[in-house]
């Protein structure tokens, strides 16, 4: 990707956090390859309706966020209609598991002066009695590069000048992806109808006993909100992998990173 100038570079790119600046988790992660995403480019008419698609999804999944962190945050907020399903699947769901969310770790910006990275942390909780990294999604799924991005949070709150900075009252020991979705279910066949960002997906029922409506005769129920919690205790392999992301992305944008000396840094 081309850029007109360092500044535009660095504020695409990154943020300062002390003077300094870094490279965002987020960005480095789009130099791996996904799948999913390359299919769904595939599905669409054309470039510019994708683009849309991936717009208003975002756009959605920020509603959902925001929504969701100030309700645990202790907020006074006004569920909007359009997420509610999501957003009450969530608060019943909490209401049995108890994650304690940390209010002053809510969007929190962390940062490795090892491997000089920053990024965003949707929130710092603790679950079940482990304190650790809490990353909220909206999609319908799991993916590998959640892995990578929660891992690369994980490994900057455990390095010592960073714990010291934030004064975390004790030591990151895991993390977790929450994920947040709604969808209606075929009262026939239990196929499921996701629409986010204008764009309808619709998926055979897992009862293999039951065979699938015929196409455009599905009879779908209410919109209901779904939610999974997700742990990821292991590090390791992450964190080299995501190391490793980092180093190509590096290599993909020398001519930047030497232009606001970075490389020599």
């Amino acid at each position: 990707m081309w850029y007109k100038d360092e500044t535009e570079f660095k504020t695409v790119n990154g943020y300062e956090i002390g003077g300094i600046w870094y490279p965002r988790v987020t960005r480095i992660l789009e130099i791996k390859a996904k799948p999913a995403l390359e299919q769904f480019m595939k599905e669409m008419e054309n470039y510019s309706s994708a683009e849309d698609v991936k717009n208003k999804s975002a756009t959605e999944g920020s509603l959902v966020h925001e929504t969701v962190e100030k309700l645990v945050t202790g907020e006074s907020v006004e569920i909007p209609e359009e997420i509610a399903p999501a957003v009450i699947a969530f608060q019943a769901f909490n209401e049995k598991r108890n994650i304690v969310f940390h209010p002053e770790f809510v969007e929190c910006k962390v940062w490795s002066l090892r491997h000089r990275y920053a990024g965003t942390v949707d929130a710092i909780a603790t679950v079940d009695g482990k304190f650790g990294v809490l990353d909220i999604k909206t999609s319908s799924g799991f993916y590998p590069e959640y892995n990578l991005q929660t891992a690369a949070y994980m490994g900057a709150l455990q390095e010592f000048a960073v714990k010291k900075t934030l004064a975390l009252p004790r030591e990151i020991e895991t993390r977790w992806i929450l994920r947040i979705n709604q969808h209606r279910v075929c009262t026939q066949c239990s196929a499921t109808l996701r629409e986010k960002g204008g764009r309808i997906k619709i998926r055979n029922g897992k009862q293999r006993e039951i065979a699938p409506c015929a196409e455009e005769t599905h009879s779908w129920g209410e919109l209901q909100g779904d939610v999974d919690l997700k742990e990821f205790p292991f590090l390791y392999k992450d964190m080299k992998a995501f190391v490793a992301a980092k180093l190509l992305w590096e290599w993909e944008n020398d001519y930047w990173l030497r232009k606001i000396g970075y490389m020599s840094a």
